[in-house]
């Protein structure tokens, strides 16, 4: 499903990836840990086509992404790609149903049609009572719930998260978690997960450590490090 090769990031003198190299097969659950700066959020924003590398090549479903031109990587990242962060980001003048359907509406689907679609997951999320309210009136579990039914509107083929239990408390984290299995196992959607929950830790398939701008593979104890043999410099 993804595939990073030699990925290498630096923000002035501070090389913060050096060389990271990272599959994920499709249905998989991969998290992300280490500790704060250590390169995790510039890695998912890479994987996810926000951000570019210095160098390195990024393949999903085959694709090179940052082979393609700004606007075929734009439409390529809203049919492909679903983002789930700490902050839900919901627009606050519109209700679970509007933030839902608005990936759709900006791929060209009508507002009806995209409706529909968002009841579909709204409703599979246990919001079928919240279509209408807007996200002041959610709680946070709710909103972070809302943010997960825009993530998958457009049935994306991968979805990155962010801490996306960071501002929940331990009962909505827990739920959250129960929606990301309920997601691999019934649609078999692959997901990467930064975080510092270790509940999240525990359900992936797969554990890396970001550390010293490189990745450990902390799956079944194991201790690899996931990168290329590019020096430090």
């Amino acid at each position: 499903m993804l595939k990073a090769e030699l990925i290498v990031k630096s923000f002035g003198d501070l090389k913060v990836l050096k060389g990271v190299s990272l599959e994920v097969a499709q249905g998989e659950i991969v998290t992300i840990i280490g500790a704060s700066g250590a390169g995790k959020t510039t890695l998912l924003q890479i994987l996810g086509t926000l951000g570019k590398p210095d160098s390195g090549k990024v393949y999903l479903k085959g694709r090179d992404v940052f082979s393609l031109g700004e606007k075929e990587l734009s439409r390529f990242r809203n049919r492909e790609i679903g983002f789930v962060f700490q902050f839900h980001h919901l627009l606050p003048e519109f209700t679970a149903l509007e933030n839902a359907a608005i990936p759709l509406m900006i791929n060209g689907t009508s507002f009806d049609k995209a409706s529909i679609r968002a009841k579909e997951l709204l409703d599979a999320l246990g919001l079928s009572d919240r279509f209408n309210h807007k996200p002041a009136e959610l709680s946070g579990g709710e909103q972070q719930r809302v943010a997960v039914a825009r993530a998958l509107a457009n049935d994306p083929s991968i979805i990155f998260a962010d801490e996306p239990t960071g501002n929940l408390d331990s009962a909505n984290s827990e739920s959250l978690h129960e929606v990301f299995l309920h997601l691999r196992d019934t649609y078999n959607k692959t997901f990467v997960i930064v975080t510092h929950n270790s509940g999240l830790v525990e359900l992936a398939d797969n554990v890396f450590e970001m550390k010293d701008g490189r990745l450990i593979n902390h799956t079944n104890g194991q201790n690899d490090i996931v990168t290329s043999e590019i020096p430090d410099r």
